[in-house]
């Protein structure tokens, strides 16, 4: 039954390319089937076909292909007799319009990948968060946070966890030194992230809410099967703040970027203006 399901799917999958087959062309092979005066040929539906199909799903494959691409060339002739002038009028234009945008678009892609600067310096990044700054509120709560996760068999365990609470500096350097036996940390680390990614990333925390994590102190032993987990929260941006550069950062980026690439786009087109004008191949009269 399963195996049915799927050669129905794919019959629908595959029978969509059928609509981008090209126009009536010479040939020398014989038609799989016929439409009026509209030919399907093997090697139209041959790159449709997936590999390794048994004989027999490959014939139900192909009888599916067949009768949807009868039933397209059936419904486009009638369409054709039965809309009026009027419409088809309206469809060619259409057609037409969609066809000037896909060129056009292409044309300016590939204008932009060859002109367009992408290069984003981080002056000129820290300079646009300054100048927006109240567009930049979060809108949810933001936290840093480190936290080392090792094995319940792990033997230096409480010298471990010790260091990990100290704020010592050479604490913090010996803590260092069992970076290979722990199965994932992050330490050192001021990034900023949400509460979502702390519980994924701690697996303790997947089923705590966000309120019990708001309330959370500056370290937190956690434990299950597989390890135990230590947390320590070190700042918390409350909702509605202002974003730190350091998050917002990306999001900048992909602003300047887009208005760069809007800018490029305005100066081609005025180029293009002018340069028909200088050529007279633009009249305005």
């Amino acid at each position: 039954m399963k195996k049915y399901i799927f050669l129905i799917v794919l019959i629908s999958i595959v029978s969509c390319d059928l609509v981008s087959l090209k126009k009536e062309k010479t040939r020398e092979d014989k038609p799989i089937a016929t439409v009026y005066n509209k030919h399907l040929y093997k090697n139209d539906i041959k790159g449709l076909l997936p590999k390794n199909l048994s004989k027999k799903d490959s014939l139900v494959l192909v009888k599916g292909i067949i009768n949807s691409w009868a039933k397209q060339e059936l419904l486009y002739i009638k369409a054709e007799e039965n809309i009026s002038e009027v419409n088809s009028e309206q469809i060619e234009g259409l057609v037409n319009d969609y066809k000037k945008s896909l060129y056009i678009n292409g044309y300016k892609e590939r204008l932009i990948k060859q002109q367009l600067d992408t290069v984003v310096g981080e002056e000129e990044i820290a300079l646009y968060y300054e100048e927006n700054k109240e567009n930049f509120k979060t809108n949810e709560e933001l936290l840093q946070f480190e936290y080392v996760n090792f094995g319940k068999k792990f033997l230096d365990k409480k010298e471990t966890i010790a260091q990990f609470k100290s704020e010592k500096e050479e604490d913090k350097v010996d803590l260092e030194r069992h970076l290979l036996n722990f199965k994932s940390y992050r330490l050192q680390d001021s990034t900023w992230v949400t509460f979502d990614y702390l519980k994924k990333k701690i697996p303790p925390f997947r089923n705590e809410s966000k309120e019990n994590l708001l309330k959370i102190s500056k370290f937190i032993q956690k434990e299950d099967t597989l390890g135990v987990y230590l947390v320590a929260v070190k700042n918390i941006l409350p909702k509605n703040a202002t974003a730190p550069l350091s998050y917002v950062s990306p999001r900048i980026k992909q602003i300047i970027l887009h208005k760069r690439k809007l800018e490029l786009i305005r100066d081609i087109e005025k180029t293009l203006i002018n340069d028909a004008i200088q050529n007279k191949n633009f009249k305005e009269y």
